[in-house]
């Protein structure tokens, strides 16, 4: 549901733009910007910026993907003092869990072997809800914090140019004399705008109902161990408790659906798995990973709720999917993570492998035990009424299904060209 903290005479221009974006020849011909709006250091200096330089209205909006009360708290205020004519939030969080994180876990996508793609799922849910926020206060132009050196500025824009290619968009850290965080502390400083950051200590950090990441400060440094104070969703692996906890993942169609037999939504299902993992040190992440623009960075994250998802489902299709399947099920999630890292979530190759998906994964039903302990996520127990796993087969007791002697003739065919090429070799 959208809030809406503006006057009513404020922001009543109509849409003009016709272009795809905009540059700095632009400036003065904006009436009004729909800005994604954290209230954090990159866009509280945002705000002013737009109104110096392009003399437009600024709309500010407010994603809630689950980044936490206290990061919502105060945000008209701090709004409206640096300059914004009406802050608009929206609850995104069921959304993002059913329609972004959850197709992503059904295909298995992991970014370059470790990341579970927190950022990346939420940016288009993000980017979309603005893209339907320009349309109701009637602004011609959207905008973003993002730096020119990341990729959250593709992913943002690939949106806004997907759902509605004649809006403008503006990207200030493209633009500006700005060349870094320093810069940026001391420009909010000069207009008088609260961050939560200092020169002595800079974390640059995204969180949503998915993960919690962290760039920046000692971290630039791929040498340095993360301080152990930086977490704020896990405990230390060391202080975690010495009993094991066990959790039971119900899940249906490849999508989970109960914890320990509660059926729960999606957004509450994961909030309480992140509870729980969270206090067993689950689900952190240390890595060096290729930017889409090419330049490596070195990012840490928090991901308990998700990585006991992942190893859930993952045991469950050990059982529900054949070996064919499985091989490629997990090639094409190697470029489905690449897709949505790369900002094409409402690309149609996606959109086709999601179908794929989602018809592969019908009959992966069922619930897996896992037993979470110091940071490890084992699996004890996995159970599905389509399970192709049959004890009579797998048995190593003679059965009628299959014969052991049948193991001969199949390995002297399957091993053929080896034993052709092997002949050949030594002439035989």
């Amino acid at each position: 549901m959208a809030q809406s903290t503006a006057s009513p005479a404020c922001c009543s221009s109509p849409v003009t733009a016709t272009s795809q974006s905009t540059t700095a020849s632009l400036r003065g011909k904006l009436d009004k910007v729909v800005l994604a709006y954290s209230g954090g250091l990159d866009t509280s200096i945002v705000v002013p910026w737009l109104k110096e330089n392009y003399g437009c209205e600024v709309v500010c909006f407010t994603a809630d993907v689950g980044q936490g009360i206290q990061e919502l708290e105060g945000l008209e205020q701090k709004a409206k003092a640096s300059g914004a004519c009406q802050l608009v939030v929206k609850d995104l969080k069921e959304e993002f869990v059913k329609d972004y994180v959850f197709p992503c876990l059904r295909a298995g996508a992991v970014y370059e072997r470790k990341y579970l793609l927190g950022t990346s799922m939420a940016r288009p849910v993000i980017a979309k809800a603005m893209v339907d926020v320009a349309k109701e206060v009637g602004a011609d132009a959207v905008s973003h914090g993002c730096t020119g050196k990341g990729n959250d500025q593709v992913r943002f824009e690939l949106t806004f140019f997907a759902l509605n290619p004649k809006l403008n968009v503006v990207a200030p850290w493209r633009e500006w004399d700005i060349t870094g965080r320093e810069d940026a502390i001391e420009y909010a400083k000069k207009h008088n705008i609260p961050v939560p950051v200092t020169k002595k200590s800079i974390y640059s950090r995204d969180r949503n109902l998915w993960h919690l990441s962290h760039e920046g400060d000692i971290l630039e440094d791929p040498a340095n161990e993360p301080k152990k104070d930086m977490y704020m969703m896990s405990v230390d692996p060391e202080d975690a408790p010495d009993q094991a906890e066990y959790v039971e993942i119900g899940i249906e169609s490849g999508l989970p659906v109960s914890v320990n037999g509660k059926r729960l939504s999606p957004a509450s299902l994961l909030t309480e798995l992140n509870e729980i993992g969270g206090r067993h040190g689950i689900g952190r992440i240390d890595m060096v990973e290729n930017r889409l623009v090419g330049m490596k960075s070195r990012g840490v994250y928090e991901t308990p709720g998700g990585t006991i998802l992942f190893a859930a489902a993952r045991e469950l299709e050990s059982l529900t999917l054949d070996r064919e399947t499985i091989q490629v099920k997990d090639s094409l999630a190697l470029k489905y993570a690449e897709l949505v890292y790369a900002g094409r979530w409402f690309d149609p190759l996606r959109e086709s492998m999601d179908a794929f998906m989602q018809k592969i994964t019908e009959t992966t039903t069922g619930s897996v035990t896992l037993k979470l302990y110091k940071c490890s996520v084992t699996a004890t127990s996995r159970s599905s009424p389509f399970s192709l796993y049959r004890q009579d087969i797998s048995s190593f007791e003679s059965g009628q299904i299959y014969d052991q002697a049948d193991a001969a003739g199949f390995i002297r065919l399957y091993g053929l060209p080896m034993r052709v090429r092997a002949m050949l070799e030594q002439g035989i």
